[in-house]
């Protein structure tokens, strides 16, 4: 780490827009820094917004390297302000905080406050059952206000990894191009990476296309966003209260997903999305799920289909289509399923907006937490309906992206080594073969060494 301390830039800002007052209650709650108070969550989550762009995935490099930042939210009759304490440098061009950036933090704010004050504490909302979850999701994209009633269907979910080689990002930017060219909205998990690049080609193709008022659409949570701080493009950043309503965030908002090559977190996407599709209640909803990269990345969705047949069976192939080193077929490909999607939410007479109609069982919505009790106690066996096998194989990766890059677990790993893994003999040789995979060609961690939190227990 540098020695050096970096610049930083004091500053008062006012929103531009969307979230103009809070309350007093709010107001107290965002600046107690107690247990059971927001400030250290706010301060986490602006720390990420501020350093756009970092090169680090550990959530603990921006702090370390920015120990003195702060936020406060300031009550003002007319209204609120932000103010940054010893805030980077690099998010300020002249001393004036970069617009982007204002939105980005703003959104922090909004989000924070609604999740703790309308969805925790709400009698009407039962977050112990589906429907309450379900709700629960709705009514934090609806305050967000990304949901777009009237609009036909437009929206590709961009699933991949934040560490990828130079020519794997390079090609996704070429599909989101392709799919700017025909007027589609992206959203990702905001970070950089395969979650920049479809955003950067589309805002070219939509220039292109003199189409204005597009959707960058970035969903987070806080366990994550100072591991993927958003990237530049994103204009409409959406924090989540956790991975699994994260995950049903993505599910629900979206039309269609292409996937590009990742690591254990976008093998996680992928097994919470198939782990519904295979659900009998899902089994005629159309759902596009493509799987590409360029020609080089050939064997990693080879790999990762591999393994999908093996633990889920060979039905599981049904529900998505690899097409490698193809920009072209990947946009006319979502472009075609967007129209099954359009008329089936027609028939069905459910919303364009939000995916009603899909089926997410309850152990889908659940939080999981990832402790060594809780990643031991896994049930990796095929004696158990597919798509429930499939939830406990999402846990599994979730607990590995735990270790990897959220805070709470790299220290759970540092104090206890790393997570066991135990399951059917099969399972556990072909999940030791795809982690190692990923180990071998980088796309655990952005940069250094990679130190394995798992170990799995294969026998012999």
């Amino acid at each position: 780490m540098d020695c050096q301390r970096p610049p930083v830039v004091s500053a008062r800002i006012s929103p531009r827009g969307g979230l103009d007052v809070l309350s007093r209650v709010e107001v107290q709650r965002l600046r107690d820094a107690s247990a059971g108070g927001l400030h250290e969550l706010l301060r986490r989550c602006a720390l990420a917004v501020l350093t756009t762009g970092s090169e680090s995935d550990d959530p603990r490099a921006a702090m370390e390297r920015y120990p003195s930042f702060d936020i406060q939210v300031m009550q003002q009759d007319r209204g609120i302000k932000l103010e940054l304490i010893d805030a980077p440098a690099t998010a300020f061009v002249d001393g004036r905080l970069i617009a982007g950036v204002a939105d980005l933090l703003f959104a922090v704010v909004r989000d924070i406050v609604y999740v703790s004050t309308e969805i925790r504490q709400s009698a009407g909302l039962d977050l112990a059952t589906s429907e309450g979850i379900t709700s629960a999701v709705f009514q934090i994209l609806r305050n967000a206000q990304v949901l777009r009633p009237g609009v036909e269907p437009n929206l590709v979910v961009c699933w991949g990894g934040h560490s990828i080689r130079r020519h794997e990002y390079e090609y996704t930017k070429l599909v989101g191009y392709q799919l700017g060219l025909r007027g589609l909205d992206i959203c990702t998990g905001c970070g950089p990476g395969a979650m920049k690049g479809p955003m950067k080609g589309a805002t070219i193709a939509h220039a292109k296309q003199r189409r204005y008022n597009n959707f960058y659409i970035g969903i987070t949570e806080p366990g994550i966003i100072a591991a993927e701080s958003p990237n530049p493009i994103v204009n409409h950043l959406v924090i989540m209260p956790d991975i699994e309503k994260r995950l049903e965030a993505f599910v629900r908002l979206g039309h269609a997903i292409i996937v590009f090559p990742g690591g254990v977190g976008t093998a996680e996407e992928i097994l919470y999305l198939l782990g519904i599709l295979l659900h009998p209640a899902n089994r005629d909803l159309p759902f596009p799920l493509v799987l590409t990269g360029p020609r080089e990345s050939s064997a990693y969705f080879e790999q990762i289909d591999r393994f999908l047949r093996l633990a889920l069976g060979e039905a599981v192939a049904a529900r998505y289509r690899i097409i490698v080193d193809d920009p072209v077929e990947v946009a006319r490909h979502v472009s075609r399923g967007m129209e099954e999607v359009r008329q089936y939410r027609l028939e069905t007479k459910d919303a364009f907006f939000f995916n009603w109609s899909l089926h997410i069982p309850l152990p889908f919505q659940q939080p999981f937490a990832p402790s060594h009790e809780n990643m031991a106690r896994l049930h990796l066996h095929r004696d158990v309906p597919v798509h429930e096998l499939a939830a406990d194989l999402r846990r599994a990766f979730s607990g590995i992206v735990a270790g990897n890059v959220k805070e709470e677990g790299m220290r759970a790993i540092d104090r206890h080594g790393p997570f066991r893994i135990d399951g059917e003999p099969a399972i556990m040789q072909a999940l030791d073969a795809l982690l190692e995979d990923f180990v071998r060609q980088g796309r655990m961690k952005m940069s250094g060494d990679y130190q394995p939190c798992y170990r799995i227990v294969t026998p012999g």
